[in-house]
């Protein structure tokens, strides 16, 4: 990373930026941005890139949002974390939890495993924001940077969301993303939660049958489809 991190100009899509220029404009927005400049300077090494810090932001536009997958922090290993939860760049092997959400979509949908892509990157195209709560870790230290202020601004994000949009899905995979019900009105959105696709707790994720009923509901509100095929 560049010791100098402008984190206004690295959110391009114009309807998040309108959508969140209170947050951007917080004091607490401006910290985090110190915080992290800070700790490259010390030649720290963060995940993702800069320029991939709002990637799940910039591929999915504000007002084509449908679908939420919420996760927690960016992978910490080389190589891996590209901005968008649970997906992993083109050429990366994808990571237990990912091959797990892979069997629970063959087991729901009868759709393929892929075998040579872990990048999300189709599903984001058709509405599916895969948004961390956190937007950056230190390589190697998972939740590294739980308190430098990105739980304010997700947290927001999240439930600019809710109020704004009509008849969303969120998915919210574990005890992290799932305390962020509160934040959701269940009234008007779909509402899916269990537990993390980890293999330390996949027994109670399989059979969840999240991609369609994610369909059903888009389905009985007028809403085109997700083609989870399109990976």
């Amino acid at each position: 990373m560049n010791t100098t991190l402008d984190l206004e100009n690295l959110l391009v899509d114009k309807g998040w930026c309108t959508a969140l220029t209170e947050e951007l404009r917080a004091p607490y927005f401006q910290e985090i941005k110190r915080k992290i400049e800070q700790e490259v300077k010390q030649g720290v090494t963060l995940y993702p890139s800069q320029k991939e810090i709002f990637n799940a932001f910039n591929k999915t536009p504000f007002h084509k949002v449908r679908v939420i997958i919420l996760g927690q922090d960016p992978y910490h290993k080389e190589r891996q974390a590209h901005g968008l939860s649970f997906s992993v760049p083109k050429g990366v092997t994808p990571p237990p939890s990912l091959g797990n959400i892979f069997k629970e979509l063959k087991n729901d949908l009868n759709i393929e495993i892929p075998k040579n892509t872990g990048d999300l990157s189709g599903w984001t195209g058709q509405g599916v924001f895969l948004l961390n709560t956190l937007l950056t870790v230190r390589a190697h230290e998972p939740a590294s940077h739980h308190d430098i202020g990105w739980e304010q601004f997700t947290d927001a994000v999240i439930k600019k969301l809710s109020d704004t949009h009509e008849h969303l899905v969120f998915i919210l995979w574990g005890k992290y993303a799932e305390q962020k019900r509160n934040l959701i009105d269940a009234q008007k959105h779909l509402v899916l939660i269990s537990a993390h696709p980890s293999p330390f707790s996949a027994r109670k994720f399989f059979g969840g049958k999240y991609f369609s009923k994610t369909n059903k509901y888009l389905r009985a509100h007028h809403k085109k489809e997700i083609a989870w095929e399109k990976i």
